[in-house]
């Protein structure tokens, strides 16, 4: 069993090794650069996982304590039918509808208030108060209040998006200059018009930075939702039923799709923020 230990160790320190030496590496051509930034933190998983299967198998470490990265696979590769129930439950239902109404709710909320004084002073401290609430008492009343399918879920996956939201798209609205809003005034621009053509395209970083945080505070807020109440499926159910049968393997299975579906969802957004905000200083900076 040490063998597996050793030769966990050796892996890692060559892949360390190539690492390092990767990215001190400038190839001439684009392509090969670009390949090289995706094979550092690809490499730097699999040492990971490499080393994870070394040390519970050097080890001999219980698989109700830790599985084995194998023994995840395996249930991974033997439950599809489960899984994919439980992700259309909790992402494509729970979550993708509720970072859409929260997301866009806060938007239009940030908008008024941006508009209105009275709504900035009078609304911002509430959003301040409904953002501390926490998610584990608010979850219970929204399941009372909403049912225990999918839209309870979709109602604490509101609550816990609308405020970031709020809050960086009015501070990106205020994050123009004094001068620059002046010059639109000596164009005659109608408070609309300053609004499209400068002050959101000012805000859209911290509009996308908000983007960013949901995405994965919704997938957190919809799967510890389902521990208080929900049909026999969903990521939050299996996890919590699954630990109460000792079947980890499964709860790290299910803890594996969440964690690469959260993943390809912030990384769809940061995509989408590139192709928007590409005229912005950090963005015209990550691709040089």
């Amino acid at each position: 069993m040490i063998g597996y230990l050793i030769g966990a160790i050796l892996f890692w320190i060559l892949a360390w090794a190539f690492n390092e030496w990767l990215v001190r590496q400038k190839f001439r051509s684009f392509a090969a650069n670009r390949a090289a930034r995706i094979a550092v933190p690809v490499l730097f998983g699999v040492t990971i996982l490499v080393l994870w299967e070394g040390v519970v198998r050097g080890f001999n470490i219980p698989s109700i304590l830790l599985p084995a990265p194998s023994m995840i696979w395996t249930r991974l590769t033997h439950s599809v039918p489960t899984l994919w129930a439980d992700f259309q439950q909790t992402f494509l239902k729970s979550v993708i509808t509720g970072y859409i109404f929260g997301c866009g709710l806060g938007f239009l909320v940030a908008i008024a208030i941006d508009r209105s004084p009275f709504l900035q002073k009078g609304l911002l401290p509430i959003g301040n108060f409904v953002s501390a609430l926490p998610i584990v008492g608010v979850a219970p009343i929204m399941v009372m209040w909403f049912g225990f399918d999918w839209q309870s879920k979709v109602a604490v996956v509101v609550i816990m998006t609308f405020f970031p939201m709020l809050v960086n798209t009015v501070q990106g609205l205020a994050s123009t200059s004094a001068m620059e809003r002046d010059l639109m005034r000596t164009y005659a621009a109608s408070w609309w018009q300053t609004l499209t053509k400068l002050r959101l395209p000012a805000a859209g970083p911290f509009i996308f930075n908000a983007l960013k945080i949901n995405s994965t505070l919704a997938l957190i807020g919809a799967i510890v939702a389902e521990f208080f109440g929900t049909p026999i499926v969903g990521m939050g159910f299996r996890i919590s039923t699954e630990v109460g049968r000792s079947n980890v393997d499964m709860v790290w299975a299910e803890i594996a799709v969440a964690a690469v579906a959260g993943s390809a969802f912030y990384g769809v957004v940061a995509l989408a923020e590139r192709a928007v905000t590409f005229w912005h200083p950090s963005v015209r900076g990550g691709q040089a």
